[in-house]
């Protein structure tokens, strides 16, 4: 009566067991190697995370990186090279049987026992996973140093309904400090010298501003405020032609028409500085009536995935 008579499952065939053959010396001086260049890769990924956290020199960080990066190539390679079986070994095809085969082949027998080799060096393993973590550490770290994300910080500034304008000292500027032609960096109040609100009050003869539609009660009296952060490259647009009514950017040289509402007209700027909504106070101060309606700064917020504005 056979076991499958029975109801028992036939027995699997696992085959003659394979005993793993000695170390040579030389394998065994090279598993020391190999064990090493992860112990190392481990020290200089752990060196890393310290060197950035002190806030070493980037030459110091980039040579434990460095050996960090080498000691597990050259570990891993020393292991494939010296470690891993590296013989060919054909088998041969036999014909088709019922039963299965009661030796094993030379192939198969090579296959064990390059099997049981990478269990004995399961040490190995341990400075591998070590040497990753060190590593994988060291690269990780330094991404803490990106903090939130912005969400939202980079659309608005700080000008709010019923900020008054003041200079870069803090005190506010009025209507008789400018004459036509005359220009002033302007703050919200409580934030004087901010980047990213620093605005330009110009005063032009208000007969001749052509501002785009909804705009023309923005600029009271012919005083007309825009960003003073330049939408090509974000920087400070300093200059003003008051003959020409420009606003030049210093850097790329981009132009602005302030007559026209801050429209480019040279340069590589493609957007026009965003104008602040303000209003003339009884007493000679300006108070702005909101943010700006758009971004101020380079134009990356109406970039689409395939690079166009």
């Amino acid at each position: 009566m056979t076991a499958d008579q029975l109801g028992r499952p036939e027995p699997r065939y696992a085959g003659p067991r394979v005993r793993p053959r000695p170390r040579t010396r030389q394998e065994a001086r090279a598993e020391v190697i190999v064990g090493a260049l992860f112990v190392l890769t481990f020290l200089a990924g752990i060196g890393f995370v310290a060197a950035y956290a002190v806030d070493a020199s980037t030459q110091v960080q980039g040579v434990l990186l460095a050996l960090a990066f080498a000691g597990l190539g050259a570990g891993i390679v020393l292991w494939a090279q010296r470690l891993l079986p590296t013989r060919r070994t054909i088998e041969a095809r036999h014909a088709l049987r019922p039963e299965p085969a009661a030796e094993v082949s030379e192939a198969e027998a090579a296959m064990r026992e390059a099997e049981s080799g990478f269990t004995r060096r399961h040490v190995l393993l341990g400075f591998l996973g070590t040497a990753l973590a060190g590593l994988g550490a060291a690269l990780v770290v330094p991404a803490l140093s990106l903090g939130p994300a912005p969400g939202r910080e980079l659309f608005v500034t700080k000008w709010r309904k019923g900020s008054r304008l003041v200079d870069v000292d803090g005190n506010p500027v009025n209507a008789d400090q400018l004459a036509v032609g005359g220009v002033v960096t302007v703050f919200p109040e409580g934030a004087p010298g901010d980047a990213m609100a620093q605005t330009l009050l110009i005063r032009v003869p208000p007969d001749l501003l052509d501002l785009p539609a909804g705009r023309a009660s923005w600029a009271p009296d012919g005083y007309v405020a825009y960003s003073k952060v330049c939408t090509h490259a974000g920087c400070p647009v300093g200059l003003y032609r008051a003959i020409q009514h420009a606003l030049i950017c210093p850097c790329h040289q981009s132009t602005f028409d302030v007559l026209d509402g801050a429209q480019p007209t040279f340069g590589p700027a493609a957007r026009a500085l965003p104008q602040l909504p303000i209003q003339l106070q009884p007493d000679g101060t300006f108070v702005a009536l909101g943010d700006f309606p758009e971004p101020v700064g380079p134009s990356f917020w109406n970039m689409t995935s395939g690079g166009g504005a």
